[in-house]
């Protein structure tokens, strides 16, 4: 039973995950999250929590999930920066191609919408922002980029990582995203061929 109740609160997370995600938390009530769950609000209160505490384990398991693809397809920046910076890129045109996920990024949208938000909600999103920012820099020094450099670069390809999920949500098409990718790989490439690197 333990088991089967653990399976029930994965997939009501993944359902009120996807709810807040298409829809942002403002305009998500507790009645789209019954909906979307198929719990009554007194489940939903007893089992996820309240509005903000629900939201909050929304948003972490968004960032663990595609946070650690992205650990993963970085892994290999060592060897292979470029790749892994492409990699990395992957996985966020991969999520906004899917026609079974929302367009955009929960993440962003969150930090989007602080005016509306928790104090504790907001800093999560914040904190996120900036693990992304974080994770490409340990990438890119480990690509042997000099500190200077691989700081201006992270704070660059995370901002276009983010706008990317913005401009899907405009209509953008993927082939114009990946184009947006490739001028910003092309600048990082240019960057690892030339006086950028500790090597």
């Amino acid at each position: 039973m333990a088991g089967r109740k653990q399976f029930d609160i994965a997939t009501a997370l993944d359902a009120a995950m996807i709810q807040f995600w298409r829809a942002g938390y403002a305009d998500t009530s507790v009645d789209d999250l019954s909906r979307a769950t198929g719990l009554n609000r007194s489940s939903i209160y007893s089992s996820l929590g309240d509005k903000d505490t629900l939201f909050t384990r929304c948003l972490e398991r968004y960032a663990t999930r595609y946070g650690d693809k992205y650990d993963a397809a970085l892994s290999g920046a060592a060897d292979r920066p470029l790749a892994a910076v492409r990699a990395f890129f992957d996985i966020t045109l991969e999520r906004i191609a899917d026609p079974g996920l929302p367009d955009g990024c929960l993440v962003a949208q969150t930090v989007m919408a602080t005016p509306v938000l928790s104090p504790g909600v907001a800093a999560r999103a914040r904190e996120a922002i900036g693990l992304q920012h974080t994770r490409l820099r340990t990438a890119l020094k480990a690509g042997r980029l000099r500190d200077e450099t691989a700081e201006s670069f992270a704070t660059h390809l995370a901002a276009v990582n983010q706008s990317l999920a913005v401009m899907s949500r405009a209509g953008t098409s993927t082939e114009q995203l990946r184009a947006v990718v490739d001028v910003t790989l092309d600048a990082l490439a240019r960057a690892l061929g030339a006086g950028g690197t500790d090597a």
